[in-house]
This record gives structure tokens, C-alpha cells and sequence, in this order.
């Protein structure tokens, strides 16, 4: 049995010495708002995984009213939503993501979140793939004022706890 899961985030964009992305931080001269790390692509993974189980959304899991949560390492985030879904009998098969920003150029990183996203859901970095995308300066990813991704994750029926 398999399951299919999409997730979406938005973060707006300040002025800031670096951006924390796919479970990196790039060096940039904005930075993304939030409760916790502001990691937009991985709060989208792990709204897709949390998805396609049928475990509801990161904001549920870690509400933003929660100071624990408060500048929280989103890898620490997907990482504890990975371990819900596997609790409930699925596994990852594969992963494939799109980061939505004008600036900074990603081509050169994406290997890298690759590999750190694969490390945190414990598949291979071939069932990762990560995309960038620019808003051809238009809305407000284009006009820098904010990031998004946007992941689709599907997850197949783990017969050793189910």
C-alpha cells in the first residue's frame, strides 16, 4: 500500500547574514521569519509526510504558541515527524521538492540539501530530489519578500512494523 503527501510553506524575508534551507544554513544578506528556524523547505517535507499518514500538520505537532519550539532546528522537527509516521507502519520511498526563490541561487547547494534531507528521513540521496525555481520577479518571491517550497513525499506500507 502506498500514500502520497504535499506540503507547502511560506516565509517572509528580512534583512539577516544567512538563510536556513533544507537543513543548511547559506550565507545570504536576508533571513527567513518564524517561530522556529524558519527552514520553509523543511517544514513542507515534513507537512508532506505528516500528510500522507494522515497525521494532520507541523503547526498541530509544533504549534508556534509553544516556546519549546521557539527557535527549534527543523531538522529536529522532521526528524520527530518521521518517526511519528514510521510509528504508524510507513517509510519513505521518495521525496521530490521545489525551493521558490529569486535569490540566493541554489544550483551549486542543491546537492547538499540532497544529501542532509536524506540523512534525516535515513534513505538514500537518489530518493531525494530538490528543484530551485526563481519568481521571474513577480509576487512576492520575486520581489524577495519571501521563500517557499513545496514538497511531494510518497510513503509505502512498512511491513516489518505494520
Amino acid at each position: 500500500m502506498f500514500r502520497i503527501g504535499y506540503g507547502c510553506d511560506l516565509h517572509r524575508l528580512t534583512d539577516g547574514a544567512s538563510l536556513r534551507l533544507g537543513g543548511i544554513s547559506i550565507p545570504f544578506n536576508k533571513t527567513a521569519i518564524g517561530h522556529s528556524d524558519a527552514d520553509a523547505l523543511l517544514h513542507a517535507i515534513a507537512d508532506a509526510a505528516l500528510g500522507a499518514a494522515g497525521l494532520g500538520d507541523i503547526g498541530e505537532m509544533f504549534p508556534d504558541t509553544s516556546e519549546e519550539n521557539r527557535g527549534r532546528d527543523s531538522g529536529e522537527i522532521l526528524a520527530l515527524c518521521l518517526a511519528a509516521v514510521e510509528e504508524r507502519g510507513w517509510r519513505v520511498v521518495n521525496l521530490d521538492c521545489v525551493v521558490c526563490a529569486e535569490r540566493p541561487k541554489l544550483g551549486a547547494l542543491k546537492q547538499v540539501m540532497r544529501d542532509r534531507i536524506a540523512g534525516i528521513l535515513g534513505v538514500s540521496s537518489d530518493c531525494v530530489n530538490v528543484k530551485a525555481k526563481t519568481g521571474e520577479q513577480v509576487g512576492p518571491v520575486g520581489r524577495m519578500e519571501a521563500i517557499e517550497a513545496r514538497a511531494v513525499i510518497l510513503l509505502e506500507r512498512n511491513n516489518e512494523r505494520a
